[in-house]
């Protein structure tokens, strides 16, 4: 029998993604040491693997086959692109991707204006204000605090992931746009999805079950 490879995003997602695979009695004992340098656990009785990787790289282990079922938030499936199948809403860690910026800045938006957008997320940016907006924007690719750029100038607003919008509003920024609802989905390799159908179909049922 094949093993089924999971691919989890580190850190709180990965804790609260086996916490609900637990609840399906899919559990690594191996996982539970906090102690571990290993970077591939076996749970050998039910023929899974599981390895932790930085959440952008998630879909790309689930495209090329490495993994057959991953659990990453939906913005780094809309930022990565990949060719996968979404198959479960898991609705942990739910917020919503906005256009943020100082008040003032709205009459931009609504005026067509050739304004610069700093995010994180270059490709949800370009796909909203190109595709959905019909705007032309310079886009800035940031990797920290996002939230500076308006501040100091160098963008008019900001593409970013809003949870509870305290952040913006300490820094005297506001949702302005909102651009789509966030959570965390299970996504599934194409090849694995026909080959595997049986087994995979299994967990997914069960972790409906959970959710319901």
């Amino acid at each position: 029998m094949k093993y089924i490879t999971f691919a989890l995003a580190k850190g709180r997602l990965a804790k609260k993604a086996m916490a609900m695979l637990k609840e399906i009695g899919i559990t690594c004992q191996e996982m539970e040491d906090p102690d571990t340098r290993k970077l591939i656990f076996t749970n050998e009785e039910l023929k899974l693997k599981f390895f932790l990787s930085k959440a952008s790289d998630v879909p790309t282990y689930v495209e090329y086959g490495a993994a057959d079922i991953g659990i990453v938030g939906r913005d780094t499936i809309l930022e990565e692109g990949r060719k996968l199948y979404e198959v479960l809403d898991l609705g942990i860690g739910r917020c919503k991707m906005c256009v943020a910026g100082p008040a003032e800045a709205a009459e931009l938006l609504n005026h067509h204006q050739l304004i610069r957008v700093a995010t994180k997320y270059p490709a949800i940016a370009k796909d909203y204000f190109y595709n959905r907006k019909h705007q032309t924007v310079e886009i800035i690719k940031l990797n920290g605090s996002v939230e500076l750029a308006p501040i100091v100038g160098l963008a008019e607003v900001i593409v970013d992931i809003v949870e509870t919008g305290a952040t913006l509003k300490e820094n005297g920024l506001m949702v302005l746009e909102e651009i789509c609802d966030l959570s965390a989905k299970v996504v599934v390799n194409q090849v694995s999805m026909k080959m595997e159908n049986e087994r995979i179909t299994q967990i997914i049922q069960a972790l409906k079950g959970v959710l319901a």
